[in-house]
């Protein structure tokens, strides 16, 4: 669901004006739309890929640490997550996480509205960040200390993760990465009057920042910032 229809070129810059969403949410009855928190509170809105990435659950999972300290300076958050409503609900029943609101978004409304590009694979073709070639996704390693054993390739990587994980793939998740496999993630933190105070996306960077982490000190440095 949504109200402003927008589809952005790239991701909403640092004074920009978020445009409102509403979607449906999966961590409470209803829906969440981002005018809940305009004239409200401030909100730090992460958009991630489907929970059949090992990455993104592992982004959520920190951004989630970051619910109660971001809470207690008067900062709400909402995760936004690429995967349908029930295979979310079910996901989220076995692996809880404290002072979380997220919501489901399978169409991607929020990511484009955002303007975070949904990458397309090419044979021989780079054009960061809406085309990147298999040589080059093969090419990049990972690492990821105390979780891989070595810096590994994207193709190495995430099936290690998921067995790692116990994560039980199923039909919804292949249906979610065959449509947002490519979908570059991002967090903005939101103030007020729901404009762009502080940005992270993997779009940025040429791929460096690729299933890469904000450092929570960032966050809250950000944080401290806005509500000073």
């Amino acid at each position: 669901m949504n109200e402003e229809k927008l589809e952005r070129p790239m991701p909403l810059q640092l004074g920009e004006r978020a445009p409102n969403v509403v979607l449906e949410a999966i961590t409470r009855g209803g829906t969440v739309a981002i005018d809940d928190f305009r004239g409200q509170t401030p909100v730090l809105v992460g958009l991630f890929r489907g929970l059949q990435c090992p990455f993104c659950r592992r982004q959520i999972a920190a951004m989630a640490n970051l619910a109660g300290p971001l809470r207690e300076k008067g900062i709400d958050s909402l995760t936004v997550v690429n995967t349908p409503a029930d295979r979310a609900r079910l996901y989220f029943r076995y692996h809880p996480l404290p002072s979380f609101l997220a919501a489901s978004d399978p169409d991607r409304i929020s990511h484009r509205a955002f303007g975070l590009p949904n990458l397309e694979f090419t044979e021989n073709e780079d054009e960061w960040p809406r085309k990147v070639s298999m040589p080059t996704v093969s090419s990049m390693r990972i690492d990821m200390p105390g979780e891989l054993p070595e810096p590994m390739n994207l193709e190495t990587a995430a099936p290690y993760l998921n067995k790692l994980d116990g994560y039980d793939w199923t039909e919804d998740d292949d249906k979610t990465n065959t449509l947002a496999g490519g979908q570059l993630i991002g967090e903005f933190l939101l103030d007020r009057d729901g404009i762009v105070r502080w940005a992270f996306t993997e779009a940025e960077g040429g791929g460096s920042l690729m299933f890469g982490v904000p450092k929570p000190q960032d966050v809250m440095a950000a944080a401290s910032r806005l509500v000073s």
